[in-house]
């Protein structure tokens, strides 16, 4: 029971990485407010969940962002911890830079980053009297450069930058800011948007050999969420199998090996 009785707010909450974060806070005694554009859909998975409720917040309309983080603290009377899970992008348009719509690029920024802003920023205002932890989730994508998704890879490095930057300048208040970078995560949008040959492909440069779960990356989250992590801000921890730290012809030699 590492978040017994912490109040934690988590967007993007009703599928994927999201969710397996809410069950494990859950699980671990917070309780824990599920901020969902879908209301019906989160509000069918906090009845099966202790301790859980659910907060209106859509990521293309900016006020919810200010009103969901509101309504927590209106209805438990405080927030210790926030999770910044939103994020999106359109493979599709999202294309290498030569080739995407300036406008796919400013609005996939903006969406990305908005979200984390505009949340955390709602919330320092009530954490700044009990202190708290902000854990932005980020991605790999926004360390190591990639061949497309030039507006996605952009935003989580702009978010990298900015978990540091509200490390730094919100400490006096006893506030940390962490962000959990996952790698390739066994998740619906991946199995609906990646074919298996580019699933392959990637898992050949993952020194663990295989995707990520959902449940790992929550259990990072748990770590920042928790007093176990007191002493521990600005931290930039990428969950993801060993992907990007091995030589760029890794995958090449792995598969050589494999052969023997």
């Amino acid at each position: 029971m590492r978040l017994k009785d912490k109040v934690i707010l988590v967007t993007a909450s009703t599928r994927g990485i999201g969710l397996a974060i809410v069950k494990k806070c859950a699980n671990e005694g917070a309780q824990v407010y599920m901020a969902a554009r879908d209301l019906g859909r989160a509000q069918e998975i906090a009845k099966t969940l202790p301790g859980t409720k659910c907060v209106f917040n859509d990521a293309t309309k900016p006020e919810t962002f200010t009103a969901m983080v509101e309504d927590v603290v209106r209805d438990a009377g405080r927030i210790d911890v926030l999770v910044n899970n939103f994020g999106t992008s359109n493979p599709g348009k999202d294309l290498d830079f030569a080739n995407t719509d300036p406008q796919i690029f400013l609005d996939t920024v903006t969406l990305n980053l908005r979200s984390v802003f505009m949340a955390s920023q709602a919330a320092v205002k009530h954490m700044a009297k009990n202190g708290g932890s902000i854990i932005n989730i980020s991605s790999v994508g926004g360390l190591v450069p990639d061949i497309s998704q030039v507006a996605y890879g952009t935003s989580k490095a702009a978010i990298n930058y900015l978990t540091k930057l509200i490390a730094v300048q919100e400490a006096k208040n006893h506030i940390r800011c962490n962000a959990v970078l996952p790698g390739m995560t066994a998740t619906e949008a991946v199995e609906k948007h990646l074919s298996d040959d580019f699933r392959n492909l990637f898992l050949r440069h993952i020194p663990l050999g295989r995707m990520g779960l959902p449940e790992e990356i929550a259990e990072a989250v748990c770590y920042f969420a928790s007093d176990a992590a007191a002493y521990t801000t600005g931290q930039i921890l990428t969950v993801s199998g060993g992907f990007g730290l091995a030589t760029p012809v890794y995958g090449d030699l792995a598969k050589k090996e494999m052969r023997r």
